[in-house]
């Protein structure tokens, strides 16, 4: 099957920049939604332009697409070129065991008091910290979107705090890499790492219904973040029970 020119799809020059490109995609994607303008939606116009911006949203993804239109032009075999197969989740089973692995090479020596409250100050706190700081203002960022999805204004300070939440969670990890965690609060630093996983997938999530307006992205998102929030609270109760 013949592949589209993604460029043309979202009506854009190829050399675009990557705000114009999302502009775009924002334009068409609030054009052809059945909720926007139940006039002219088209589903099948809907995935070809979810499609388009998988790749040329993605900076590197889209120079290896523009590679391979510009070979695909000299080969004169344009229509005939092969589609890129869409990111997929990462394998949920393989980051756990990473995860495992990560934690079984952790220090195993004695750990001292002093370096406990280390980790405690340098990792613990800030990183709980900046969860906070990302998980509880959700519920009043969705309740003031939902009063109109399509408004532009409302959307804007959506994304703002999307663009927030990214800076405090890679604020979180950099303070949680800072140290490795002493092996008597393992646990606890397990549950950091898996919460911290679910929140970056979750913000994933909330940025793709800003531009596409799919709620199914609102939802998903909402519902990692709910289970980023049960491992904080696990985290939490390990802590506890140290103490």
């Amino acid at each position: 099957m013949a592949h589209s020119n993604h460029y043309e799809i979202l009506d854009i020059d190829p050399a675009a920049s990557q705000a114009e490109i999302k502009q775009a995609y924002r334009r068409l994607a609030k054009q052809f939604h059945p909720d926007s303008n139940r006039e002219i939606a088209n589903n099948d116009r809907i995935t070809r332009i979810n499609a388009a911006y998988e790749i040329l949203g993605d900076p590197q993804r889209r120079q290896s697409y523009d590679r391979e239109l510009s070979f695909s032009r000299q080969m004169r075999s344009a229509g005939a070129y092969g589609g890129t197969s869409s990111p997929s989740w990462h394998n949920r089973q393989q980051r756990t065991a990473a995860a495992q692995n990560q934690y079984r090479q952790r220090q195993t020596g004695r750990d001292t008091d002093e370096q406990l409250q280390q980790w405690l100050n340098q990792v613990y706190q800030p990183v709980n910290r900046m969860i906070s700081h990302i998980l509880n203002p959700l519920k009043e960022q969705i309740d003031d979107l939902s009063a109109d999805p399509f408004d532009d204004e409302l959307l804007e300070d959506f994304q703002t705090y999307l663009d927030d939440c990214r800076d405090y969670l890679q604020k979180a990890q950099r303070s949680f890499r800072s140290m490795p965690n002493p092996s008597n609060v393992a646990g606890v630093a397990a549950h950091l790492y898996y919460c911290l996983n679910q929140v970056g997938d979750g913000i994933d999530e909330l940025e793709r219904f800003t531009s596409s307006y799919d709620e199914h992205y609102l939802h998903t998102g909402q519902e990692l973040f709910r289970i980023a929030k049960g491992l904080r609270r696990e985290a939490q109760a390990a802590l506890g029970d140290l103490m």
